[in-house]
């Protein structure tokens, strides 16, 4: 069952058409009502007219994080501000936060594709939806809950953080859905199994998660921690929010992107020149329907690949998971490094729990690095006098297989359960990096 069955199975050519169409007008609406877009596009020497569908996007320049600052806060707006109905912006680690604007067309629009998300991951209307993303500025828990009102879903607007009152709701409200960061997930997971409650005696079946890269490991711990099904769903604010594509409950075997709405390219990280189906790059997003503030070629910084999947339900293209961002990317002694490799291989060491956490140091002139791991609560319990020799074992079998897998010699600190840093609801940082200190 498709919540848009009409829309997310269209055949392809019929999508293109669709696809062609609709960056035509997005052209000619830029060009005509964003100064920014029409002199960089003068600058490049490309015209409205030479844009006749997707297959000549790649005549036109990317769009970076760095335009939204330097337009900051509304020169990037395609209408007067009295038909901005809301307002969002991104937390940027530097500077100003990124700001997006919504007419009252893009709210519906971000309601439908998050109705149509939550729909994917199993919800269906009469469900409650158990909403522990963050509301405010940031685009996930206004989007989601809108996209629950929109599936007729019961929403409880819970936000992030407070562990207890989470717990006391997802028993007292009976909830069948959670969407929250996969890191929080996990951190709901392990005060359900520390307070002694079964899972099994939750309603709640179906977890969204995102805002966050996560591995497969992760989504083990949390549907056994949960009792769920757990899905991936994708977003940033700079295109909608969450919404931009989401895993099928069934499959969970990649995202389907909306590409109705939103058409990606992924494209080499150094020369921005397009690369072909499954091979990883930078994702790139254009805007198809967006009123407010559509954006044309732009430059996510995630690492991912597309790919068409026969055999699937749906018809749209999918994206692979998140491996990290270009910009997050670490060189450690020559070697491309993104977080999200430790916490693969972590997984194969059954020993030890999802909880890592990555310091960087200096050994003289060399940058090192330091896994910060801890056993899972069950193997921690079981240990007596024997704990500094399983420790070592642990220690010396993850430190082999990240050698062997990523190609770099780590240290490795075995923390009691605990120990490494926990999400509190938002996105939980996984690197510490002590070599400026």
């Amino acid at each position: 069952m498709m919540y848009q069955a009409e829309i997310e199975a269209m055949p392809l050519p019929q999508l293109r058409q669709l696809q062609d169409a609709r960056l035509r007008q997005l052209v000619d609406y830029l060009y005509a009502r964003v100064p920014f877009y029409r002199d960089q596009w003068d600058a490049a020497g490309v015209r409205p007219a030479d844009i006749r569908g997707v297959a000549d996007l790649a005549r036109l320049p990317f769009t970076h994080k760095s335009d939204l600052r330097d337009q900051y806060p509304f020169g990037l707006l395609a209408v007067p501000m009295e038909e901005v109905n809301r307002i969002h912006a991104s937390s940027g680690t530097t500077g100003k936060p990124t700001v997006v604007g919504y007419t009252r067309a893009d709210i519906d629009l971000f309601a439908e594709v998050c109705a149509r998300s939550l729909y994917a991951a199993g919800a269906r209307p009469g469900m409650k939806l158990h909403n522990a993303y963050g509301y405010g500025l940031f685009t996930g828990g206004l989007g989601m809950h809108y996209g629950g009102e929109r599936l007729g879903m019961a929403v409880v607007p819970v936000s992030g953080g407070m562990t207890e009152r989470q717990l006391t709701l997802l028993q007292d409200f009976a909830p069948e859905v959670i969407c929250c960061t996969p890191s929080y997930a996990l951190t709901l997971a392990g005060e359900i199994r520390a307070r002694g409650i079964d899972p099994s005696s939750l309603a709640v079946r179906y977890a969204v998660l995102g805002a966050e890269p996560w591995t497969e490991a992760v989504r083990a711990e949390v549907e056994a921690g949960l009792g769920v099904t757990a899905t991936n769903i994708y977003g940033l604010s700079e295109i909608i929010g969450p919404g931009v594509s989401q895993e099928d409950h069934l499959e969970r075997h990649g995202s389907h992107i909306w590409e109705d709405h939103f058409f990606p390219e992924i494209v080499d990280p150094k020369t921005g020149a397009p690369l072909p189906e499954g091979q990883d790059g930078v994702l790139v997003f254009t805007t198809l329907t967006k009123q407010a503030m559509p954006l044309m070629r732009y430059w996510t910084n995630d690492i991912t690949h597309l790919y068409y999947d026969s055999d699937a339900r749906r018809t749209h293209v999918k994206m692979g998971p998140i491996k990290g961002r270009a910009d997050d990317m670490l060189i450690i002694r020559g070697v491309n490094l993104f977080p999200s490799q430790v916490e693969e291989v972590l997984g194969e060491v059954a020993e030890l729990s999802s909880h890592y956490q990555l310091v960087l140091r200096k050994k003289g002139a060399m940058d090192s690095v330091l896994v910060r791991v801890e056993p899972t609560e069950t193997v921690a319990m079981a240990l007596d006098d024997q704990a500094e020799t399983a420790h070592r074992q642990w220690a010396g079998k993850l430190r082999e297989r990240i050698k062997g897998t990523i190609g770099l010699s780590m240290d490795i600190e075995i923390l009691p359960p605990g120990g490494v840093p926990r999400s509190t609801g938002g996105k939980l940082a996984r690197v510490k990096d002590e070599r400026g200190l």
